[in-house]
C-alpha cells in the first residue's frame, strides 16, 4: 500500500488538533507544525470538515479543531475521508472482481490485504497516536524487526 502525500499531511494535521490544548487552531500553525504546504492543507481540511471530521470558523479566534473527541476519530476515517475506500483494486472493490484462470483466488489476497490494513488503521484513534498509547496490532507488527526493512 502507499500512502499518499495528502493522507499522510491529513493524519498529521488531525493529530495536532488532537493535541491542541485550547480552542480552534489557525491553517498556518498546524502547516508550521508538521511542515505541510499551507495551502494543499487547508484542502485537505475541507475535505475533512465535509466528512464531519473537523470543524472551522473564520476571523481572528478562528481556526479548526475536531468535530469529535479524538478518541472517536480513527485513522482509516481520515483516510477515507481525503482519499476514498482503503485497498481499491484499479478503482472497484476487490469483492466487485472476478479473476479467471490461474488469477482465479487473487481477489482473496486483495481482500485479505484490506481486512489487515483496516485491522490497523481502524483501531488507531488519535487520542492514541498523540498519546503514544498505540494498541498491541500495531505495536505487535512494528516489532518485528522485518517490518522494518523495505522492499
Amino acid at each position: 500500500m502507499r500512502v499518499s502525500a495528502k493522507a499522510d499531511y491529513a493524519v498529521r494535521a488531525a493529530a495536532e488538533l488532537a493535541a491542541a490544548d485550547e480552542g480552534p487552531v489557525k491553517g498556518e500553525k498546524l502547516a508550521d507544525a508538521q511542515d505541510i504546504p499551507l495551502q494543499f492543507l487547508e484542502h485537505i481540511l475541507l475535505e475533512l470538515k465535509h466528512q464531519g471530521i473537523v470543524r472551522a470558523r473564520r476571523g481572528a479566534k478562528g481556526g479548526y479543531w475536531l468535530a469529535r473527541p479524538a478518541d472517536e476519530v480513527t485513522i482509516a476515517e481520515i483516510v477515507r475521508a481525503v482519499e476514498g475506500p482503503i485497498a481499491h483494486v484499479q478503482s472497484t472493490p476487490p469483492e466487485a472482481i472476478e479473476y479467471r484462470g490461474n488469477s482465479e483466488h487473487l481477489q482473496e489476497v486483495w481482500i485479505a490485504v484490506r481486512a489487515s490494513i483496516r485491522n490497523v488503521l481502524e483501531n488507531v484513534t488519535l487520542a492514541d497516536l498523540v498519546a503514544d498509547e498505540l494498541p498491541d496490532v500495531v505495536t505487535d507488527l512494528a516489532a518485528v524487526p522485518d517490518s522494518w526493512v523495505a522492499r
